[in-house]
């Protein structure tokens, strides 16, 4: 006889300290999955804009304050976020918390000398998770660079599978043929190791069967084990070689992240900053890296520092709009890989409709790891998600869930579930190894199962059924 539990779901107590981009992004989010929340910030206006817009409580105040964090009801809470400007006040936040109340603490850390002390501060100071923003955008960035005709590239199970997105150019093998003709196109063997789980065309987000026929201009995201990837891609005519060298404008804390990566993947960095004092700062942190001190904005030093023939362009300006502008300059000036980090998201949907090549949303990498931890807290089963991945501007969503316990879907067949419409089971990581399941294939207590679907919510791996 199966073993199966009460599912008891409800929302959690949760405390959010700092109303910036990163906090709006998971009130909004938290907000909508039900749990309760109560807001910290010094920001009358936040408070007043944010209480005003979603169903949650404010509060004005120091998040670190001991009776600020008993009147909005530490006591009570599963759950403290601090997400301030302040890694310090984070921190503090987060201890003050640990001593009053018996909730778990998310702290976001930016700075690199603590980044290095990641997980003596988790273990010292009791802390569940301690995300860095641009240490994680800049980990995406040089995935990207290693698979530079991917649109974006998202790992799990432990590194050893991917999602990759890309785009399906004119006169491509995939132009005009059925998912279930792709073994026709390429080997069999590889076709069997690739599953094809999402499609955009026209703004719609589509999880198709195998009589889906692709064309041109779609944007295609497929999940296969990382040692497939380069088989698939080459074999349906994509370069699949890291780019050789690449110049970032702007030498912030985001810069010094990526270009210390990539300098240890061998690709050469080239950085433009215009403070000179942050010039000579970098030429000591990065040595290996070329720095220019000049304005990156301007199209003749570009051209002087080799823009015409550099591979791939990064601007990590703390503004935007630069970002946006240097991309689409660079892009009339050179066929570099460009990659656009936007920390805003209030111009999304103009944003789509640019050429920027890749783009990077820092906040969404990062409520996408606490958004994670609070739905594998929330679910009273044995399974928990180990990822999530928004795709496509939250239209769909990518879950990893780790099976702990037998239940309705452990040791049945795929294709005897009842599983809900636009869903695919993607992957299942087993014993070291990656399977893309078929029909035959079951899912087994211990194993890692990545589910793709247009659901939202999801927080055990039973939801996958009607």
């Amino acid at each position: 006889m199966r073993k199966t539990k009460s599912r008891i779901k409800q929302g959690l107590h949760i405390i959010i300290v700092g109303c910036g981009k990163v906090g709006a992004a998971l009130i909004e989010q938290l907000s909508k999955e039900g749990h309760d929340i109560t807001i910290i910030d010094k920001n009358p206006e936040k408070i007043q804009e944010l209480s005003g817009q979603f169903d949650i409580m404010g509060l004005v105040g120091n998040g670190a304050s001991y009776s600020v964090q008993m009147e909005a009801g530490i006591e009570n809470t599963d759950l403290i976020i601090a997400v301030t400007g302040s890694d310090e006040l984070n921190l503090l936040c987060c201890t003050v918390a640990k001593q009053v109340g018996d909730c778990a603490a998310i702290a976001r850390v930016r700075t690199p000398d603590y980044s290095k002390e990641v997980g003596y501060l988790r273990e010292k100071l009791g802390l569940t998770l301690v995300i860095n923003p641009e240490l994680e955008a800049s980990k995406e960035a040089a995935r990207i660079l290693y698979l530079p005709t991917a649109l974006e590239v998202n790992s799990f199970a432990h590194g050893q599978a991917e999602i990759i997105k890309f785009k399906i150019p004119e006169g491509n093998v995939l132009d005009g043929i059925t998912i279930a003709e792709l073994g026709k196109h390429v080997s069999a063997e590889i076709a069997s190791d690739v599953l094809i789980c999402a499609i955009e065309r026209e703004g719609e987000v589509t999880i198709p069967g195998g009589d889906f026929k692709m064309a041109k201009d779609d944007i295609i995201s497929f999940v296969a084990a990382r040692k497939v990837i380069h088989h698939f891609l080459k074999s349906i005519g994509f370069k699949t070689k890291q780019v050789r060298d690449t110049m970032i404008v702007g030498g912030g804390k985001s810069t010094y992240y990526l270009a210390h990566q990539l300098l240890r993947m061998g690709i050469d960095v080239k950085i433009i900053e215009q403070n000179k004092k942050r010039c000579e700062e970098l030429s000591i942190l990065l040595p290996q890296a070329i720095i220019i001190n000049g304005d990156g904005t301007d199209q003749e030093l570009l051209k002087e520092a080799g823009i015409e023939h550099t591979e791939s362009f990064i601007p990590l300006t703390g503004i935007d709009e630069e970002n946006v502008m240097l991309t689409l300059q660079v892009r009339q000036m050179s066929n570099a890989k460009t990659i656009t980090k936007i920390n805003r998201a209030a111009f999304k949907n103009v944003i789509n409709t640019l050429d920027l090549g890749s783009v990077i949303y820092p906040r969404y990498i990062t409520s996408e790891a606490i958004i994670a931890y609070v739905r594998a807290k929330k679910n009273s089963m044995d399974s928990n998600i180990e990822t999530l991945y928004h795709m496509f501007d939250y239209r769909a969503e990518a879950i990893e869930f780790r099976v702990d316990e037998p239940s309705m879907v452990t040791d049945v067949p795929l294709k005897d579930l009842n599983l809900k419409k636009n869903l695919l089971v993607c992957c299942i990581y087993r014993n070291g190894s990656i399977l893309i399941p078929s029909g035959q294939d079951i899912i087994q207590t211990g194993d890692t199962v990545m589910v793709v679907t247009t659901h939202s919510g999801f927080d055990d791996i039973q939801d996958i059924l009607a």
